[in-house]
């Protein structure tokens, strides 16, 4: 039937159009209408037009007649036509009079398609098992299995979307038209198992406003492990956030010097121990020692791992091992860590605590990292001391403490107890504290119970020392800083006293006295002239007579003497003579000197006289003579004033100008030139001359 419509519809197309069709009693205005299809009942396919005396009637014979009914005058269908089954109907419509005289009217009918029918597929639920290591692009479910059909023979297009988060981008389609799902990223067993993907198939594109009808499939995609990682040592640290790298970390051991232990070695942070991260294959492993095991010391099993000793350590140094851990069945996933082995000496005694339990307070909203104190004294912080008999003072340096399943609490090396975090709530907490030898990894443990208190709570019955007795500290402090003044001050005085005195007696006589200062003289600093320095020394400086004028009060108490009589008016000279007497307090002063340069003025002149200096006018140097004279002007004396050597030597002159007034008394007389003596800018000549050529001014 459907191909003969199909024949028949072939035919008609090739037909000429005919818009008005007649027979003998009626006609149509068109013998090829078009019904949509779904079409509701009684719907009216074309209008006959009868002549009178003529009636109209279905030929039964028609090919599609059950379909028709003429009902005044008009064709109608008496049901819904459906495209896909019916593309076409033919109809036959006999006009007939009373007279018998007939003829046939034929109608073809044409069922338009509508877009009633949504795509289907084969299949709707799928299930896939994907390999971890499947290779990217490699096809999972293929075109022909995922295609959908569309009864209206529309185009279908496709849409791939996932369900469960994080695995989006793992899998595509190759097209909107072709639905073969591929691997488009690389799978990672760690990350997913397992996903969700739904197919859509549309009869209009996504982006289409007319109405679409759309179908589903579901594939569901299990992720398959494969042995695609090294062994892992635990335990270990990952270093990515795909956690796809774990790194081990140090293994350490301990074993004593000249001792070989016949059990396996204990290891920290555990035994050398390796896994297969891909647990659901679950390849074995094996074990072994690839470099650091000098002389054949230790030896590894294969299957387990330990580590035992083949025979005793002699040497103190640190074993570093190099152990490896590889898969059976494929040599070439292996993976590396380090075994330290340290050689000690042995360890005949554990460290231990002396007290069984110790007591503190502390308050509570005190910051982190503040100190728990001693219940008993709350003035001391609280510690704990562990000791260990293997040491003469049972002081091992190798203890360290910590504090066992409690994070509000925390311990020093040295063994203080202190707050981790901020205690909000007063209480009693128990901590239990260990004690750990880093080297032997003996162990020991305490009980420590802390009270959490209030401030309000801390009487001060608490404090051990009451006021009185702090009163009583405080004045024993007093009385020790007294007598501890006391001794640093004798100190002091027998050490500078009499240098202070005899500052403070030069200062004194420097602003009474009026006497004459020698601006001039300056102390050699070598006292030890040799006869090169000599000649040198005997070129005085010259100055004006002006200040040997100054000493009026000298010249009043002691007579012009013969000697200055008998020298020239222009040129009268003056003579002072110094000893080297001096007072008892100053005996420690002068012994320091290695020898004390002394002045005199005279009238002679003497080249070896060491120890003194004569003082000259210069109009009593006789320049043939070949003297060494050293000229002295007035400026030079005022240009080194300021310096302390200067002023060292001035207060020497004082105090010797002092002693000279004593001696003159005693008879060693000075004499000067008058007073009235004019003496116009008389410039003076120095010379070194000896003490004992005293005896022979006389002759001058």
């Amino acid at each position: 039937m459907a191909a003969s419509h199909w024949l028949l519809t072939s035919v008609l197309c090739l037909l000429p159009f005919t818009a008005h069709v007649s027979a003998q009693g009626c006609s149509v205005d068109n013998n090829r209408p078009s019904v949509s299809e779904n079409n509701p009942i009684g719907y009216v396919v074309a209008t006959i037009h009868v002549e009178p005396g003529f009636t109209a009637t279905i030929d039964p014979t028609s090919p599609d007649a059950s379909f028709f009914m003429i009902q005044d005058s008009k064709l109608k269908l008496t049901r819904s036509v459906d495209y896909e089954e019916e593309t076409l109907l033919l109809v036959s419509v006999v006009c007939e009079n009373a007279a018998g005289e007939s003829d046939s009217l034929e109608i073809f009918v044409t069922i338009l398609n509508e877009n009633d029918n949504s795509p289907v597929f084969k299949q709707t639920n799928f299930t896939e098992v994907v390999p971890e290591d499947t290779k990217v692009d490699s096809t999972i479910i293929a075109r022909e299995e995922l295609s959908a059909s569309d009864a209206d023979l529309d185009i279908i297009y496709y849409e791939l979307t996932t369900t469960v988060p994080a695995t989006d981008g793992y899998f595509a389609i190759r097209g909107v038209n072709n639905p073969e799902i591929y691997l488009q990223k690389a799978l990672d067993y760690e990350k997913f198992k397992q996903t969700t993907l739904i197919l859509y198939a549309r009869d209009r594109p996504v982006t289409s406003t007319d109405p679409t009808n759309t179908a589903s499939a579901t594939i569901n995609i299990i992720i398959e492990q494969a042995d695609t990682k090294p062994p892992w040592f635990l335990p270990c640290t990952f270093i990515n956030e795909e956690r796809s790298i774990c790194i081990s970390n140090l293994y350490t051991g301990r074993v004593n010097m000249s001792e070989m232990a016949t059990e396996p070695l204990i290891l920290e942070p555990g035994p050398v121990y390796a896994i297969d991260p891909d647990y659901t294959i679950n390849e074995r492993i094996i074990y072994s020692i690839v470099s650091g095991n000098t002389d054949n010391v230790f030896f590894m099993d294969t299957d387990t791992g330990n580590i035992t000793m083949n025979k005793p350590a002699s040497s103190p140094d640190s074993y570093l091992l190099q152990v490896m851990a590889t898969q059976v069945n494929n040599i070439q996933k292996y993976s590396i860590a380090n075994v330290e082995i340290k050689v000690i000496n042995k360890s005949n005694h554990a460290p231990y605590f002396e007290s069984r339990i110790y007591n503190g307070i502390v308050l509570v909203n005190q910051v982190p990292g503040s100190f728990v104190f001693q219940a008993e004294h709350p003035s001391s912080p609280l510690m704990i001391t562990a000791v260990d008999d293997d040491f003469p003072d049972k002081v091992n340096p190798n203890i360290e403490y910590h504090i066992n399943d409690n994070t509000d609490f925390t311990a020093t090396k040295d063994g203080l107890i202190l707050t981790n975090v901020v205690l909000q709530s007063p209480g009693t907490v128990t901590l239990e504290a260990v004690a750990i030898d880093v080297v032997s990894l003996q162990k020991a443990s305490t009980e420590v119970v802390v009270q959490v208190v209030l401030a309000t709570d801390v009487s001060s019955t608490n404090n051990p020392y009451s006021a009185q007795d702090m009163a009583i500290l405080g004045g024993t402090l007093a009385a020790l800083l007294l007598v501890a003044l006391v001794f640093l001050g004798v100190m002091l005085y027998k050490q500078y006293g009499k240098k202070v005195n005899n500052m403070m007696r030069k200062k004194l006589s420097k602003k009474t006295s009026k006497g004459y200062h020698n601006q001039s003289y300056k102390q050699d600093e070598q006292p030890d002239v040799s006869p090169t320095a000599h000649e040198a020394s005997e070129k005085g400086s010259v100055r004006s007579a002006t200040d040997v004028q100054e000493q009026p009060a000298l010249a009043s108490v002691f007579p012009i003497t013969e000697e200055s009589e008998s020298l020239p008016e222009a040129s009268v000279a003056s003579t002072v003579v110094f000893d080297q007497e001096k007072k008892e307090d100053e005996v420690e002063e002068e012994a320091e000197r290695e020898k004390e340069v002394k002045s005199i003025l005279k009238t002679d002149r003497q080249a070896a006289n060491d120890g003194y200096k004569a003082v000259w006018f210069r109009t009593d140097v006789d320049p043939e003579a070949g003297e060494s004279i050293e000229v002295i002007e007035d400026n030079a004396v005022e240009s080194d004033d300021d310096s302390d050597q200067d002023l060292q030597r001035n207060e020497e002159e004082e105090e010797e100008e002092d002693d000279d007034k004593d001696h003159l008394h005693r008879g060693q007389g000075v004499s000067f030139a008058s007073e009235n003596s004019s003496v116009p800018a008389a410039e003076v000549a120095v010379n070194m001359s000896r003490a004992d050529s005293l005896a022979d001014d006389s002759s001058l």
